[in-house]
């Protein structure tokens, strides 16, 4: 299966228009190119790219880049991710990346999400300082070893449903979960990643309708463009599980509307060989009608009482006191051996660690208002 990316076709997005008239507004309220961004109270204008030495490209999508970098001052490792304003702009996705900014710092106390350390901007660009994560994608394991055991597949399902357990806790729903976003730590446990797609705000019986995500783990309800609620996450989470232990996507197929139609209409089907629980789980989570999805009555709760997580003491899990099934053997903190070379083999742009002057609009700085952002085990900034 070749790597998609994922698509955020935002059809029936309400705030377009809108978001166009504050940019236009702006502009003809600038008095000069060179005035300094509000960043708001937890605004950290000490913060530059010339902080960083910029080793290696460990992801890249849209908007821009994922490098690996030491910070000079103490020589820890980060994964900054550097994305181009002017494209961001170009493509009204402003909003999309400020959710991602808010999802991150309320998803600082959970063990299975990536944590933001902090964030910053300068006249062209938007930098997260994140965790390095380097055990490797779960895509990227997946490739290497087609599927894995049941057991295997238990663990990473348990530990993501924690995750968007969590997040649905706080109100937000993931919508783009697949193995490309699952990372795997150094000892082998989840991280979540990448929360462009999130939806804030989403109330336990709220729902919303924009047509977003990736075409392999498109919910049919999204597909059909419903309204669509939380449960949408259940069945990407059924999608990856399927995927784990068969080594495709349950309805994939090289022609897109052909895999469309088969996620729409076409039966579940369980190769044999498996245990009853996880057939049973799938049949759950891969079922059609939000309505009668499992988690569409209790949400997380129900996942967590599945049979087939009979063996699973989610106390345990949560603070990662299971032994993962997999140890990564990851070298030290810079180690890039799980990252997939496609991006490794890349140059490091140099245009990542310049400071340039304030000439952009204020408009495109603007935009941006409140992105900058610092924990407080990162003051020293």
């Amino acid at each position: 299966m070749a790597q998609s990316e994922s698509v955020s076709l935002f059809i029936e997005c309400e705030v377009l228009s809108s978001l166009c008239s504050f940019v236009l507004w702006q502009r003809s309220q600038s008095s000069s190119p060179h005035d300094d961004v509000n960043l708001g109270p937890s605004a950290n204008p000490n913060a530059r790219p010339t902080d960083f030495d910029f080793l290696a490209v460990i992801g890249k999508g849209t908007f821009g880049k994922v490098l690996l970098a030491k910070l000079r001052a103490d020589n820890k490792f980060y994964a900054v991710k550097v994305l181009q304003k002017k494209v961001i702009l170009k493509k009204k996705e402003q909003k999309n990346i400020m959710a991602e900014r808010n999802v991150l710092l309320k998803s600082l106390k959970h063990p299975f999400l990536v944590g933001l350390h902090y964030s910053f901007q300068t006249s062209e660009k938007l930098y997260f300082v994140l965790d390095y994560v380097n055990g490797g994608e779960l895509f990227f394991h997946l490739q290497r070893e087609r599927c894995f055991s049941e057991p295997r597949a238990r663990f990473y399902t348990a530990e993501v449903a924690s995750a968007i357990g969590y997040l649905h806790s706080q109100n937000i729903v993931y919508r783009d979960l697949k193995p490309e976003n699952i990372l795997l730590d150094s000892q082998g446990h989840v991280v979540l990643t990448d929360f462009g797609l999130c939806k804030e705000d989403v109330e336990p019986e709220g729902t919303t309708s924009t047509f977003c995500g990736t075409p392999e783990y498109l919910a049919p309800e999204v597909l059909r463009k419903e309204p669509y609620d939380r449960t949408v996450d259940w069945w990407c989470l059924g999608v990856v599980l399927y995927e784990m232990i068969y080594s495709l996507p349950p309805f994939y197929s090289r022609d897109v509307g052909e895999m469309y139609d088969g996620i729409l209409h076409r039966p579940l089907e369980l190769p044999p060989g498996k245990s009853d629980s996880v057939s049973s789980l799938l049949v759950g989570l891969l079922q059609k009608d939000q309505h009668r999805r499992i988690g569409a009555i209790a949400d997380f709760l129900e996942i967590k009482n599945h049979v087939f997580f009979s063996p699973i003491n989610w106390d345990e899990l949560y603070h990662k006191r299971i032994i993962p099934p997999y140890n990564p053997n990851v070298r030290g903190p810079a180690d890039t051996q799980h990252i997939d070379p496609e991006f490794t083999r890349e140059m490091v742009p140099n245009s990542v660690s310049r400071t340039p002057e304030f000439n952009a609009s204020t408009s495109a700085n603007n935009a941006f208002n409140g992105f900058s952002f610092v924990s407080d085990e990162d003051s020293f900034l």
